[in-house]
């Protein structure tokens, strides 16, 4: 294995035990569940690099088209959804320990979840495209077009919003405000490295696969035109 990826193993693995069993600030409601500081937030930082790294992809796919550029922006996606996903879970399970419901109308939640939608119907264009070459440029116009979208609904419109419930949204202070002693930054930072780093991983893996399968295909075409 590469350095980095025993990096990742050792930076999560730091998470979740100085996560869980490390001081945090006694802060009214939240309690113990600030906790999932260190899961959900680091969560959607990879997603938004990871995503980052798939719309550049699809860029370089429409200035130089290649199956290439078309499966690294099409995993990278796959794995930010991924990351995307479970960013929304434990964000819906924080929001049940200190809000009371496991949903609400609020602009940053409501913003994340539109995201997703987006970038779920990303993956249904990929598969109601039979030609492989109008499927990776439509693609990779639409990733263009997805992660344009994302960037307002998940970090310009919750902050000019009037009102927010979600820590640093709407005037509502975020932790570091109450983070006094930067404990907390000991963990979140290094989880952030993790999770990112573990997304690439994923990636890595999955592109591998894919480049696999590209060749195989590329193999069998060969011998039925030969």
């Amino acid at each position: 294995m590469k350095w980095w990826k025993y990096l990742a193993i050792v930076l999560l693995l730091y998470t979740a035990i100085a996560g869980l069993l490390g001081h945090v600030p006694r802060l009214a409601i939240l309690n113990e569940t600030e906790r999932n500081l260190y899961f959900h937030v680091p969560m959607w930082f990879g997603m938004t690099i990871i995503l980052g790294a798939s719309v550049v992809n699809s860029v370089r796919y429409l200035r130089n088209p290649s199956p290439r550029l078309d499966i690294l922006a099409h995993e990278s996606a796959k794995t930010g959804i991924l990351l995307g996903v479970l960013g929304l879970m434990t964000g819906s399970l924080w929001a049940r320990y200190t809000w009371g419901t496991w949903w609400t109308t609020d602009v940053k939640l409501n913003g994340a979840a539109v995201t997703m939608l987006i970038y779920l119907a990303y993956l249904v264009l990929r598969g109601a495209v039979a030609d492989e070459q109008q499927r990776a440029r439509l693609s990779a116009i639409y990733n263009i077009f997805a992660f344009s979208a994302a960037i307002p609904l998940l970090f310009i419109m919750p902050r000019i919003a009037s009102a927010s419930l979600h820590p640093g949204m709407g005037g509502n202070p975020g932790f570091s405000k109450y983070d006094l002693d930067s404990a907390m930054r000991l963990v979140f930072y290094p989880a952030v490295i993790g999770w990112t780093l573990l997304g690439v991983w994923i990636t890595e893996v999955a592109c591998r696969l894919a480049f696999v399968k590209e060749k195989i295909y590329t193999k069998l075409d060969e011998k039925q035109l030969a």
